[in-house]
């Protein structure tokens, strides 16, 4: 992601993850419009971010972005609606999903692997856990039971898969951290 808006790092950024985001929600609702509406206002959220001098920005800028979406789920979840609060504070107007758009959004979900997106940076191990954690949200217990193993080895895996996305990110945009 830029460090900045402006140097066109956060458009690269929306074009490398947009549709795993829009997959991630659209796996969830079931709704190719409230995955479109639920991805706008994620992206929505890390612009403001990127366009902030005084936040820090993301040492893990994947990592982050699907926690953004993460939440960005639950709570519209638990509110019965998704927020538009980030959209609205830069202006962006809603846009009506047609039918022939709902058409290639619902495409678009299915033809996006969130776990495929991530495991061309992964071993597979490291996917497996941080897809049960991070994606599925699952316990550490849960997912070291099902594994075999030990929660403190499945800590090691989720960390160890979030070091090597920010170290892959970083190799790929050095710009990100920069001022």
């Amino acid at each position: 992601m830029a460090s900045r808006a402006g140097d066109g790092g956060f458009d690269e950024f929306y074009r490398r993850h947009c549709k795993a985001v829009l997959a991630f929600h659209g796996a969830r609702v079931r709704d190719p419009e409230l995955a479109a509406d639920l991805t706008a206002e994620t992206f929505a959220v890390a612009l403001i971010a990127a366009r902030d001098p005084a936040r820090q920005l993301p040492d893990t800028p994947v990592a982050w972005l699907f926690t953004l979406a993460h939440h960005k789920f639950i709570d519209s979840y638990r509110r019965g609606r998704v927020e538009d609060d980030a959209r609205r504070r830069l202006a962006f107007e809603r846009m009506e999903v047609t039918d022939d758009a709902a058409e290639r959004l619902v495409d678009a979900i299915a033809a996006t692997d969130v776990v495929a997106h991530l495991s061309l940076r992964l071993p597979p191990d490291q996917v497996q856990a941080l897809r049960a954690r991070i994606i599925d949200d699952r316990e550490y217990s849960d997912i070291a039971h099902e594994l075999q193993c030990s929660e403190a080895l499945v800590r090691v895996r989720v960390s160890r898969a979030l070091n090597t996305l920010r170290t892959t990110a970083l190799q790929a945009q050095p710009e990100a951290h920069d001022g």
